[in-house]
C-alpha cells in the first residue's frame, strides 16, 4: 500500500504501484485541475509539486509518492489566494486556460527555489511548459508581480 500526502490529506492507494500520478490524482481522487496534455512530459500541463519539486504528473509513478507530499492546484492555496494564482488573474494570463495550472504549478516551484529570479532564471524554469495560445510574456509579467519584482496593476488597466 502507497500512503502520500495529498494537499494536507493523509491517502492511500492499492492499485499498480506504476499508475501514473496524473490518473490517480484524477481518477481516484477527482482533483481534476491537473491537466492531462502529452503523455510524455513533454508540454508541463500537468505539473504537480512532489516532495516540494515540480515534477510531471503524467509520467511520474505513484510508487514514487511513497511518504512524499503532493500539492495540485486545489491545494496550492487553500482560497486561491497565492502570489502566483493573484497575478494570473491580475495580468488575465489565461487565454484558452489549458495549460495554465502547469504553469502557475512550475512558476509556483520557480519562486520558491529563487524568490527574485531573473529573466535567464524564469526561462530555465518555465522552458517545459508549452502554451499553445503564445501568453508568454503574460507568463513572465506575472510571475515577476508575484516575485514582487513589480507592482501589481491598477483595477482596469489592463
Amino acid at each position: 500500500m502507497i500512503k502520500t500526502t495529498v494537499n494536507g490529506d493523509m491517502r492511500s492507494f492499492d492499485g499498480d504501484p506504476e499508475t501514473p500520478l496524473l490518473w490517480y490524482l484524477r481518477d481516484e481522487l477527482g482533483l481534476t485541475g491537473t491537466k492531462f496534455g502529452c503523455g510524455a512530459a513533454l508540454c508541463g500541463a500537468c505539473t504537480i509539486h512532489l516532495g516540494g519539486q515540480a515534477v510531471r504528473a503524467c509520467i511520474t509513478p505513484v510508487s514514487s509518492a511513497d511518504g512524499q507530499q503532493i500539492t495540485t492546484i486545489e491545494g496550492l492555496s487553500p482560497d486561491g489566494n497565492h502570489p502566483v494564482q493573484v497575478a494570473w488573474r491580475d495580468l488575465n494570463v489565461a487565454q484558452c486556460g489549458y495549460c495554465q495550472v502547469g504553469q502557475m504549478m512550475q512558476a509556483a516551484s520557480l519562486l520558491k527555489d529563487s524568490p527574485k529570479p531573473t529573466d535567464d532564471d524564469i526561462n530555465n524554469a518555465m522552458s517545459g511548459n508549452i502554451c499553445r495560445c503564445g501568453t508568454y510574456p503574460r507568463i513572465r509579467a506575472a510571475i515577476k508581480q508575484a516575485a514582487g519584482m513589480t507592482a501589481a496593476p491598477e483595477k482596469g488597466a489592463l
